[in-house]
C-alpha cells in the first residue's frame, strides 16, 4: 500500500530527484546572488543580460520550491517552470550568438549556459524526464 510516508520516500523527491532539487537549489542561490550583484553594481553595462539573469534566478527559485513540494499542483508548477527554463535557455542561447553586442556580459543562459558548463541546458531536460517518470496520478486542475 502506498502511504504518505512511502510516497515521500519513493516519489519524485527521492533518489535522482533529490539531486535534481539540490542542483536547482544551488542554481537558485548562485544565480540570485550573481544577478543581484550585477544589477546593483553594473546594470548600466548590460541591462538585457543582467535582467535575463534575474529572470533565470526567479525561475530557478520557483522550480526548486515546486520540485521539492508535496502539495497538490506542485507537479504542474514544476512542469511549467522547467518548460519556461528550457525555452529561455534555447531562446537566449540563440540570441546571444545572433546579437553578441547585446550579450557583451554573459547571462546565465547565454550561449546555452556555456559559462555554467551547459548545465542550464541539460538540467531542464533531465528535470522534465524525471517529472514525466513521476507523473501525478490525478494532477490538480
Amino acid at each position: 500500500m502506498n502511504t504518505p510516508a512511502t510516497q515521500q520516500s519513493t516519489g519524485r523527491q527521492a533518489g535522482l530527484g533529490r539531486i535534481i532539487i539540490a542542483v536547482y537549489g544551488i542554481f537558485a542561490i548562485s544565480s540570485t546572488a550573481r544577478a543581484g550583484y550585477q544589477m546593483l553594481t553594473k546594470f548600466g553595462e548590460a541591462p538585457l543580460a543582467y535582467t535575463l539573469s534575474a529572470v533565470a534566478a526567479v525561475i530557478y527559485i520557483v522550480a526548486t520550491i515546486a520540485l521539492a513540494s508535496h502539495k497538490p499542483g506542485s507537479w504542474r508548477l514544476s512542469l511549467i517552470a522547467l518548460l519556461i527554463e528550457l525555452v529561455g535557455v534555447i531562446v537566449v542561447g540563440i540570441l546571444s550568438f545572433a546579437l553578441p553586442q547585446d550579450f557583451a556580459h554573459p547571462a546565465v543562459w547565454s550561449h546555452f549556459g556555456q559559462g555554467y558548463g551547459y548545465i542550464p541546458l541539460v538540467l531542464p531536460l533531465v528535470g522534465l524526464w524525471w517529472l514525466f517518470r513521476h507523473r501525478e496520478p490525478n494532477p490538480a486542475r
